[in-house]
Formats: C-alpha cells, sequence, structure tokens
C-alpha cells in the first residue's frame, strides 16, 4: 500500500490513478452528489484505505477508502471522519468499511 503525508497528495495521486469520483456516505450507499450516482455495499470494493490525522488537532482525524465498483466502471474515493464524529451508517455498510481496516 502505498503510503501518503497528507490527505490533499494522496487525493491528487490517485485522480491521476482514474479514481475520479468523489463519494459521500449516505447511510446504507455510497452516493456521488455530481452524477447521482449511488452504489450499495454489494457493488463496490474498497481497493485500499488511508488514516490521516490533523495536525493541530489528532481529533480531526479521517479515513480516505479508495473505491471501485464491482464491474470496475467506476472509480473513485471516499473520506471519512473517523471516531466520535464519524457518520450514522448501516450495519451492512459499517460491516463493509469496518472489513477494510483490519
Amino acid at each position: 500500500m502505498k503510503s501518503y503525508d497528507n490527505l490533499v497528495d494522496a487525493l491528487a495521486d490517485l485522480k491521476q490513478q482514474g479514481y475520479t469520483t468523489d463519494f459521500n456516505l449516505a447511510f446504507d450507499q455510497i452516493k456521488c452528489s455530481s452524477t447521482g450516482i449511488c452504489l450499495l455495499p454489494s457493488q463496490f470494493s474498497i481497493v485500499t484505505h488511508h488514516r490521516f490525522e490533523g495536525d493541530t488537532d489528532p481529533s480531526n482525524s479521517s479515513i480516505l477508502y479508495v473505491i471501485e465498483s464491482l464491474d470496475h466502471s467506476i472509480k473513485g474515493t471516499l473520506i471519512n471522519a473517523y471516531g466520535a464524529y464519524s457518520d450514522a451508517l448501516s450495519d451492512e455498510m459499517i460491516r463493509k468499511l469496518s472489513i477494510s481496516q483490519k
């Protein structure tokens, strides 16, 4: 797994590799607001993930998921807080994201 010093560098490099869709969590799916594309946990795989902590505030932490649809037609990224500030998710989505954190 490639290592990045910060989130900005990671996103720039991944975009060059074709991970151009910006996903957001939507309880039981991931969604791209600019295209309207939605994927359920059963429709995507997590290629890898990267954790980042804020320089001045360790509680300002995030995780970057590198995602591909199972048919490989969509490649993108998902940024989410972890810890106390993480989003509410369905049980299925929690299981999907937890697998990649091991």
